[in-house]
């Protein structure tokens, strides 16, 4: 199984046309034909069905699609990896981010290796922490920010040195943007937003004994997402301050919890990593910002 089949499967699965994907691989339909038919001889499985315009994913071929992926990526970093080596100027630089305002931090410390470092190039990949996580380990990922404290035997990491601030996030002519502060009994009966992994973890340890007496309307990845359907009035939004806009004009105020909650970010990368010298370059830089020493 060779990365160049594996490139060729994956165009095909994106077009779900033989024809335009050749013309965008640059090859022969007849050459893409052989290569596909040998990758399912290789599998001894189906990977696709054929119709009269297109062609479909079988159940296999949609595994082998999420496998390939990864593969392609990891192909493809390890080549811009080796580039970047003699790459004085630059190099490339693989994160993923958890949402909060302190990614300032990262954007920060980007910005002053883009001014040293004129070619690096950056790749950014948001998500939550079972997602980025799982990029990492996989070595897709260089660095990863994550938003719950890291299993120190898998991963090296640095604190940020400010938190999250916890929140409610709803409409402005709500009697509740009336109060300073947001308490648990106030939540109790409302329709609340929240990220999954937040609502069985920070949520629920806020809530204590009373988490069972909470309603999860609906779950949101990404807080600008939720703020939306608060927006609409169809419920309240458990979030980070400063994510969302709140101005005058928004039609939405942010509330405080009481009590307080914050949720701590780390910079984490994996145990004995080796890093190219841009990466290198990048935590040091990341070290600097935080104020931290070797």
């Amino acid at each position: 199984m060779e990365i160049r089949t594996l490139r060729y499967f994956l165009a095909v699965a994106r077009e779900e046309n033989m024809t335009r994907a050749a013309e965008m691989l640059h090859v022969t339909q007849p050459t893409l034909s052989k290569a596909l038919k040998a990758l399912e001889d290789e599998f001894g499985k189906k990977l696709f069905t054929r119709h009269s315009f297109s062609i479909r994913l079988t159940d296999e071929g949609m595994l082998l699609r999420e496998r390939a992926e990864d593969l392609v990526s990891m192909a493809d970093k390890i080549e811009k990896e080796f580039v970047s080596l003699d790459d004085i100027a630059g190099g490339e630089l693989f994160l993923g981010l958890a949402e909060s305002c302190l990614i300032k931090y990262i954007a920060d410390a980007i910005k002053i290796l883009k001014a040293r470092y004129p070619r690096l190039q950056y790749h950014i990949t948001s998500g939550d922490t079972e997602q980025v996580a799982d990029k990492l380990q996989k070595g897709l990922l260089d660095f990863v920010v994550l938003a719950e404290e890291p299993d120190a035997k898998k991963y090296d990491f640095l604190p940020f040195p400010e938190a999250d601030v916890w929140g409610l996030v709803f409409s402005a002519d709500d009697p509740l943007a009336e109060k300073k502060e947001i308490q648990l009994d106030d939540l109790i009966g409302l329709p609340l937003f929240c990220s999954e992994q937040a609502w069985d973890h920070e949520i629920a340890a806020w809530a204590g004994e009373k988490y069972e007496q909470l309603h999860l309307e609906g779950s949101f990845r990404l807080s600008y997402n939720g703020s939306i359907f608060a927006k609409s009035g169809l419920g309240y939004l458990l979030t980070f301050d400063k994510l969302i806009d709140v101005s005058s004009e928004s039609g939405l105020v942010f509330v405080p919890l009481y009590p307080r909650l914050e949720t701590k970010l780390y910079l984490v990368w994996k145990k004995y990593q080796t890093f190219t010298p841009i990466a290198e370059r990048f935590l040091q830089q990341m070290r600097t910002e935080f104020g931290v020493g070797y």
